[in-house]
């Protein structure tokens, strides 16, 4: 069903309440999966990988949050 044209609700307020909701969610099944990616010892090339972005890129959204949380990070292996 991936082709299948994606209908909005009718009313305009509604799909981008919609639209944010969806963003709030995925931001934050993210932000539990990363934490747990790197709990688990996941490298931040690995979850860059997952994510399909750069390592620099989860690196800088995510790296002050988990240092507040707690999780101890990986290093580069020189």
């Amino acid at each position: 069903m991936p082709d299948d044209p994606i209908i909005p609700p009718p009313d305009t307020a509604d799909a981008l309440a919609a639209v944010a909701a969806l963003r709030r969610l995925a931001d934050q099944l993210e932000d539990a999966a990363v934490e747990q990616a790197m709990r688990g010892g996941w490298s931040w090339p690995r979850v860059a990988e997952a994510l399909g972005v750069t390592r620099q890129a989860v690196y800088k959204k995510h790296a002050r949050r988990l240092i507040a949380a707690g999780v101890e990070l990986r290093r580069r292996q020189g």
